[in-house]
């Protein structure tokens, strides 16, 4: 690189950033902003030296652009998360693969390996590359040089120092002129130099400090785009990463009998797949207990059949094209057993949400399975085609395809809409777990209330919102922490505050509850979780 300069002065102008827009401030419109900076000013640095990015790795500024801005949209705690992840993953692989842009061929191997270099660049490579500036420099024979550039470089500094010991005295008259003509000003003035009272010292270092190492990792990151990403060689492009040292008698013999353990369940599943309630008959097993411990061991068993394809097949020696269809053919049949099983795991999802209502576990276990499935079907038709390589890739796609459904789906806004559906069924309303719910539930919320025939249910669902009312999450101020879900549960329950101030909130004693018109009592807070 060779304007260092811009380098380092964008390194702490955005870690100045990360600092004003985090310090005491909760996630929101911040998270999405910053995101924004840091492209910009990556984007700036890197251009300015001559560097373009490979037209690839600009594919990734698709998710980046996507997930950002979801910490200022949702509040539903694994949609957060998940976005927050893609967001930072995204942009990990974006550094690592800037020119070469070869991300797309990435093994599970490259990406473990990548992120361990771009790790060990944020800590050492700014140590590094002033070094090679410095021998570089000696090299080329500059003594003189460079001495005149740092006689000239004392010189500004003192120039500067002078100046500003100048500036003080001349400020502090006007300011104080200033002050005795605006008492407004006065106020303001008087705000600003608060901020440099003694007592606030130890605040001031601490977050001078993390400025300068963010500052730092962040450079580092701009110099391993520049300097570490042409992607040149991919782990186990040339030859496997491991050997494959298994006979394929003995991986037949292990699918062989996993098969048939899958076809024998399957085929006892049969007995009341379509029959749901009616043709369960166990001595000893309840409605609930064959819905609840069914489909997350199902689960269970169909992540971890993947994981055992996949290890085979990346250490089964295939050395005919027969044995290598054979080796397929069993593949395809244990990911069929594995996708009907998903299909009884999803019903019996399905049965224990009609008997207990809808949960955000059940909601998250939902859509994995639905994006489990698709993986499945794609890890088995890249072994037949013998594109093993791109399962990572399918690897990432399902994964932000996860995170992407949940956030689409808005799920606790789901959750809502569900368990009111249920009660026209006959069916109880949790009106505690409603009331915990994120903001995005509000709006879903406030349109059952409305729309509620059934004056028992209507009492209830007031319940449940004149328990969000005092939630002071939704008071925020800062513009920092700004989220339209927030934005959008305060306008909600402003249309509805005159029908809320009815409501009793008995919030001196705990459990907190809420004494109904109705003359009913009820919880704001579950006492256990929904799973």
């Amino acid at each position: 690189m060779k304007r260092t300069n811009v380098l380092w002065i964008t390194g702490l102008v955005l870690g100045w950033f990360f600092d004003f827009l985090f310090w005491k401030a909760n996630a929101g419109i911040n998270f999405a902003i910053y995101v924004l900076l840091c492209l910009a000013g990556g984007f700036l640095v890197l251009r300015l030296n001559g560097l373009r990015p490979s037209w690839k790795a600009l594919v990734l500024i698709i998710p980046i652009l996507f997930f950002a801005p979801m910490t200022f949209i949702r509040q539903e705690p694994l949609s957060l998360f998940l976005s927050v992840v893609a967001t930072l993953g995204a942009m990990g692989v974006l550094a690592v693969t800037f020119l070469g842009g070869r991300w797309a061929e990435y093994s599970l191997s490259d990406y473990v390996v990548n992120a361990f270099r771009l790790a060990g660049s944020m800590i050492a490579r700014p140590i590094l590359f002033r070094n090679e500036r410095q021998k570089m420099a000696a090299t080329e024979g500059t003594d003189e040089a460079a001495k005149a550039a740092s006689k000239a470089g004392w010189k500004r500094f003192w120039a500067i120092f002078r100046g500003i010991l100048i500036a003080l005295p001349i400020i502090v008259v006007f300011a104080a002129l200033l002050s005795s003509a605006d008492l407004v000003f006065a106020q303001r003035l008087q705000d600003f130099t608060r901020l440099f009272r003694l007592e606030k010292l130890p605040e001031y270092l601490f977050r001078g400090v993390y400025i300068l190492i963010g500052a730092y990792a962040l450079v580092g990151v701009m110099l391993h785009a520049a300097q570490k990403s042409l992607d040149e060689k991919l782990v186990g492009m040339d030859k496997p990463l491991v050997p494959a040292f298994l006979g394929f008698t003995e991986a037949v013999i292990i699918l062989g009998a996993v098969i048939l353990l899958f076809a024998a369940f399957v085929l006892v599943q049969f007995q009341y797949f379509f029959g749901g309630q009616t043709n369960i008959g166990i001595e000893g097993y309840t409605y609930a207990e064959y819905a609840r411990r069914g489909f997350s061991e199902l689960v269970t068993v169909a992540f971890f059949s993947l994981l055992l394809f996949l290890g085979l097949s990346a250490i089964v020696r295939r050395v005919s094209s027969v044995q290598r269809w054979v080796f397929s053919g069993l593949g395809i049949s244990m990911v069929a057993l594995v996708g009907v099983m998903l299909v009884s795991a999803y019903q019996r999802l399905r049965l224990y949400e009609e008997a207990y209502g809808f949960s955000r576990l059940r909601m998250y276990t939902h859509v994995f399975m639905i994006w489990l499935g698709l993986l499945l079907g794609v890890v088995v038709l890249l072994e037949i085609l013998r594109r093993e390589r791109f399962f990572a890739l399918a690897a990432v796609v399902a994964s932000l395809g996860f995170a992407a459904t949940l956030t689409l789906i808005n799920v606790d806004a789901t959750i809502t809409r569900q368990n009111v559906a249920r009660v026209s069924q006959g069916k109880p309303l949790d009106v505690a777990y409603l009331a915990s719910l994120s903001p995005d539930a509000e709006p879903a919320l406030v349109t059952a209330f409305q729309q509620q025939p059934q004056a028992e249910t209507r009492d209830a669902l007031g319940a449940a919102l004149a328990c969000r009312s005092q939630n002071d999450q939704l008071t925020r101020k800062d513009w920092r922490s700004f989220n339209l879900s927030n934005w959008r549960a305060v306008k909600a329950l402003e249309g509805v505050r005159e029908a809320l101030d009815n409501y009793d909130v008995k919030d001196d004693e705990w459990p907190v509850s809420v004494h109904s018109p109705a003359g009913a009592d009820y919880d704001c807070y579950p006492s256990g979780g929904m799973d």
